[in-house]
């Protein structure tokens, strides 16, 4: 018999679980697909199809359903951001596509508000384009984006979240800016999704629009860009299907994805647009609650549940009294240090913090126990 054949993947590697209250995050595998996306991943497994048309309809569903002219399903929300940047630079000409990552004589400059910029940004210059910061870490102005502008600009970078103040060139006014003078503008909105109407005002909120599916509830490594039509498809021209057809050869060959991974994405999307949210989020409050409540009278800390604006809810504030000698960084360090591992995240010096929404049943409880043990 196989070894792998029974369950358990991880003890038979030697691989240790990891109760995750931290989110939808990289280093601990992104997310945990629902029922029905697993089940929409085992139905694809059953027949091949030819790759191009799966990414055409799914594409098609997916730009029904977020209101805009066309869509594709990638390798993750940077990919989505690195193929875009190719589409701006390259269109969707096969020489140009040959030539990438090499830039001569292409406009390859992508600008971006310094004020915006974050550690994600290096995706845009995969394809070879350079990374132009504009403004200063306190704000950008209007008119120094526009005069930013230049002839190598190939598109305007815009990180999508929803507490920017004054001091940021909405993304409206970007693209009012960009257009004036036939510049492409990409947003990155990996986990801007909730509300429905805030995520669909994203999605139609610029010429190419990147989410990462993981927070849908897809599989880590998949995600998917919207858009104008002429934009997607110069998108589709330099992915990895492009790599096959017309002779381009184009770069996106490194960012392939299975059938599997295209259905389970458009599996969650659907689920997504169709779950009763409200109940959604109650959930995330009861459990978070219970943890609260099983924190109550434990001396040297305080345990309150904050609501937050993120797809997420809310989140599990636990400040811990400085009496104890412990930082927030110790408690972190000891929550990791036990069997199961757990690995939560922090605010400041003196406070850990929690998310429900990507733990397994019960586990609540076990952190809440290794907590007391910790903190007491």
């Amino acid at each position: 018999m196989a070894i792998f054949s029974g369950g358990d993947v991880f003890a038979k590697l030697g691989v240790r679980h990891v109760i995750n209250a931290q989110g939808n995050q990289t280093v601990l595998g992104g997310s945990s697909p629902s029922d029905v996306v697993r089940d929409s991943m085992e139905d694809a497994n059953g027949s091949y199809v030819e790759m191009r048309e799966l990414l055409e309809k799914s594409g098609e569903f997916i730009a029904d359903l977020v209101g805009t002219e066309a869509a594709y399903v990638t390798a993750g929300g940077a990919a989505a951001m690195a193929l875009s940047t190719a589409a701006c630079m390259v269109g969707s000409d096969p020489d140009k596509i040959l030539q990438l990552p090499d830039t001569t004589g292409l406009k390859n400059e992508i600008l971006i508000q310094k004020k915006q910029r974050y550690s994600y940004d290096r995706v845009y210059t995969f394809a070879g384009a350079d990374l132009i910061p504009v403004g200063d870490d306190h704000g950008c102005s209007a008119e120094e984006l526009e005069e930013a502008i230049g002839l190598n600009t190939a598109a305007i970078a815009y990180f999508v979240q929803p507490d920017w103040d004054d001091s940021v060139v909405s993304l409206e006014e970007t693209v009012k800016i960009a257009h004036a003078h036939d510049v492409k503008v990409i947003a990155d909105a990996a986990s801007q999704i909730y509300p429905l109407d805030y995520m669909l005002n994203n999605a139609q909120g610029a010429d190419l629009v990147c989410f990462g599916a993981k927070y849908l509830g897809a599989p880590h490594d998949t995600g998917f860009v919207c858009g104008t039509k002429e934009m997607v498809d110069a998108v589709v021209a330099n992915g990895f299907i492009g790599f096959h057809t017309g002779g381009r050869r184009a770069m996106g060959r490194a960012y392939k994805v299975t059938r599997q991974g295209i259905v389970a994405v458009i599996a969650a999307l659907d689920e997504w647009f169709t779950m009763n949210h409200e109940d959604r989020l109650l959930a995330i409050d009861n459990r978070l609650t219970h943890m609260e409540t099983g924190l109550q009278g434990m001396q040297n800390a305080e345990a309150q549940v904050l609501q937050n604006d993120r797809f997420w809810g809310a989140t599990l504030h636990v400040k811990v009294d400085p009496a104890t000698g412990l930082t927030a960084q110790d408690v972190l360090d000891k929550l990791d240090e036990g069997n199961p591992r757990i690995w939560a995240n922090s605010v400041g010096d003196d406070t850990v913090t929690f998310n429900a929404h990507t733990l397994n049943a019960d586990e609540e409880d076990i952190i809440v126990q290794r907590l007391r043990e910790i903190i007491s």
